[in-house]
């Protein structure tokens, strides 16, 4: 992003963590914990796992310290480790791999469809091997990746289906709730997110009673009751506080969709015809707009950068923008003992996507001023500069 002098605020930030309409239900629970005295694995907590299974269609749901934790612990629970291989997508927040190689296992990486940026079905068949235990699909930027035919390709291969669904709290694949489609769901709590916390948190969805039991059990030091750890498990707990604000911040999360959902119609129709610019299309209606990204074209001109011309045009402007995400996962640092292959389409994809501002409370106004600009912006950029003789 450009960078902008401490003393300018923009016109239209990427995002707001300040609560809004829930800031006395979320100072409300808050106080409630404080009062309690109690702050780890309490009622709180036991309530929330309760109510977010219920809002995300499944049986269980547990409470653990980040969504990276909640894949791993699935992973984990499954019996997936050391000399296994688990399939998952170069295109999302490295922590989808690195949550594999905490569980011991191996990411290998199967490109992503050029045009959805979810895993393609088609890849993912070519990068089964005699080591693959499970695919790890990503439902990136609130849009549910083609359930229809990984369930197929791993019901013929006998693999586990885990859900990476940290950006998509609430989207549905062809109507089914994400997270339940395969054995587990992992979800995030992160400030940013949909259903975002005032830290970190994160939760596993099932409906498999037996697997939410180890997972349980796993979080909590592998102990079956207090002192007694009947397996090497980890320190994985989500915290009564962050529990509360998560349980106030749950009953708006559906108008808060709708809203999203709203604000990235509106988007859509702006930018229709932009020029050089391509709005990711939504191929499922369960798309909840965690993000709302653009691809800007890349020319393969490394003197003259599209995307980062128009981003600072839009910060000269006022408004923020960031990208998610500029260096594909099998070209990080991290993964290199790894091996990972190559994947071409997802190299692209990070060399044009930009994420334009999207939350709840954004105006109408913003949405239209922001769509305004990345028209200007793009069409001044094909134009080119204008010759001074």
């Amino acid at each position: 992003m450009t960078p902008r002098s401490p003393d300018t605020k923009p016109r239209v930030p990427f995002l707001s963590l300040v609560p809004d309409d829930d800031r006395h239900d979320v100072r409300a629970a808050i106080e409630r914990v404080v009062a309690s005295g109690w702050y780890i694995l309490g009622p709180e907590v036991e309530a929330f796992e309760s109510e977010f299974a219920r809002a995300m269609g499944a049986s269980h749901a547990v409470g653990v310290g980040t969504g990276t934790d909640a894949i791993a612990l699935i992973l984990r629970a499954l019996g997936i480790g050391a000399g296994d291989e688990v399939i998952t997508t170069p295109l999302s927040a490295a922590y989808t791999a690195l949550a594999i190689m905490m569980a011991g296992a191996r990411p290998v990486f199967a490109d992503v469809d050029p045009a959805r940026l979810t895993i393609d079905p088609d890849q993912v068949t070519r990068a089964i091997g005699p080591r693959t235990r499970a695919i790890l699909p990503v439902h990136l930027y609130g849009q549910p990746a083609d359930m229809t035919a990984l369930q197929r390709i791993a019901a013929q291969h006998s693999l586990a289906m885990i859900e990476d669904c940290c950006q998509a709290h609430l989207a549905t694949a062809e109507g089914r709730p994400v997270g339940t489609i395969g054995v587990a769901g992992a979800f995030s709590f992160y400030p940013t997110k949909n259903l975002g916390a005032l830290g970190d948190g994160g939760a596993v969805v099932t409906n498999d009673p037996a697997l939410a039991a180890r997972i349980k059990r796993l979080r909590n030091g592998g102990q079956s009751d207090r002192y007694h750890h009947e397996e090497a498990g980890v320190n994985s707990r989500l915290d009564e506080i962050q529990a509360a604000i998560l349980r106030a911040r749950l009953p708006r999360l559906g108008a808060w969709t709708e809203r999203r959902r709203v604000l990235a119609a509106r988007y859509r129709r702006l930018l229709m015809d932009a020029p050089g610019v391509e709005v990711v299309p939504a191929r499922d209606p369960g798309h909840v707009y965690h993000l709302f990204v653009v691809r800007v074209r890349d020319t393969g001109d490394q003197d003259n950068n599209p995307r980062s011309a128009l981003q600072a045009s839009l910060a000269s402007s006022g408004i923020d923008t960031l990208i998610h995400y500029p260096v594909p996962i099998p070209r990080q640092p991290a993964l290199a003992g790894a091996q990972p292959a190559d994947c071409p389409v997802a190299v692209r994809a990070c060399d044009e996507v930009l994420s334009l501002p999207l939350y709840p409370g954004l105006r109408d106004a913003d949405v239209d001023m922001v769509a305004a600009s990345v028209r200007s912006g793009s069409a001044a950029l094909i134009r080119g500069p204008v010759r001074k003789d």
